[in-house]
């Protein structure tokens, strides 16, 4: 750890940070509520979005610093006409590159994110189910989104899966989406349903860590749930089935915080660093850069001023204050 001290990208309790997600659009062809509010958002306008030589030259200092993986993320940043063109750009970086997207329109897109480098795509989907698929995300795109994760798995991608899991709207297909893993070669991540402005949380809607485990050890035999190795700074706790092709996770930020790993950060479509998800507080870095100013020590101080634990809020009491959430971003306008 020697060699990051200095680093811009190092923070008060010597937590590397060398994973950058990149939002680059705040608008979406799907509307879930858990991440974009039932009344919409207020839309950046358009010159106050980084256009694709913006992001590349932020991404170039940060990968300068010690950035080693960028994510790409919205909205859904295949809505983006340049995207062709900043996945280009960034592909010449010396970076681990990869993709968050719905798959609405992926497959448009599989020889460009090819030749990028691109080997793993996480697609959002929240349900197997036409259905409630509408009802999550009222449009009907279903099927064209469970072909393109065949497509996907065929064309060689390491596909994961993210699903956020609430009370009430999809808990019941926990073990389905278990079994889904025993055909298909996929990571499906559950993801416990986190608080952001205009998504109505609650603390009785998240589905916990220990409710899913539960729910998997009800339909399967101790020996046959096989605990895996988790890569470093991995997020997730991974599991398979014994005999399954696929593996299954759970992404706990609720009920277990995996702070004190942490190497992310996170670039709105708008240019501002948000050194965690929950952060309040957000410098500008794009208005930096287009007065010609040096960004390093706006980097530096964002990540100075990193909490060790959720922004602050360490505790359930202040996890849960709906008022601590008001002054963030809803999750669309975030990235997710």
């Amino acid at each position: 750890m020697m060699k990051h001290q200095n680093s811009p990208l190092t923070d008060s309790f010597d937590r590397h940070h060398n994973y950058l997600r990149i939002s680059l659009t705040e608008r979406c062809n799907l509307r879930c509520s858990y991440c974009m509010p039932v009344d919409g958002v207020q839309l950046s306008p358009a010159e106050h979005l980084m256009n694709a030589n913006e992001i590349f030259s932020i991404a170039q200092t940060f990968v300068k610093f010690g950035v080693t993986k960028i994510r790409l993320t919205g909205g859904e940043p295949l809505v983006r006409k340049d995207f062709p063109e900043i996945l280009e750009l960034l592909s010449s970086l010396n970076v681990e590159l990869s993709l968050t997207s719905n798959a609405v329109s992926i497959d448009r897109h599989f020889e460009q994110l090819k030749k990028a480098g691109v080997k793993t795509v996480n697609i959002s989907l929240d349900t197997l189910k036409a259905s409630r698929f509408h009802d999550i995300t009222f449009r009907n795109y279903f099927d064209r989104v469970y072909q393109n994760v065949q497509k996907l798995i065929a064309e060689g991608f390491i596909v994961k899966i993210n699903a956020v899991l609430m009370r009430g709207i999809n808990e019941d297909e926990i073990l389905d989406f278990v079994a889904f893993t025993k055909e298909q070669p996929v990571a499906f991540r559950f993801i416990e349903f986190m608080p952001f402005d205009g998504n109505q949380w609650k603390r009785e809607k998240t589905i916990s860590y220990q409710e899913i485990m539960e729910k998997v050890q009800s339909a399967y035999a101790a020996d046959q749930i096989i605990r895996l190795k988790d890569a470093p700074n991995d997020t997730a706790k991974n599991y398979t089935i014994k005999g399954h092709k696929g593996t299954f996770a759970i992404i706990s930020t609720v009920t277990n915080p995996f702070c004190d790993q942490c190497n992310r950060i996170r670039l709105t479509a708008n240019g501002r660093l948000k050194n965690c998800l929950f952060s309040q507080k957000e410098n500008d870095l794009l208005t930096a850069l287009r007065n010609k100013q040096d960004i390093e020590p706006i980097i530096r101080m964002n990540l100075s001023k990193k909490f060790a634990i959720r922004s602050g809020m360490d505790g359930p009491e202040s996890f849960e204050n709906p008022d601590k959430h008001k002054q963030n971003r809803s999750m669309i306008t975030i990235g997710g």
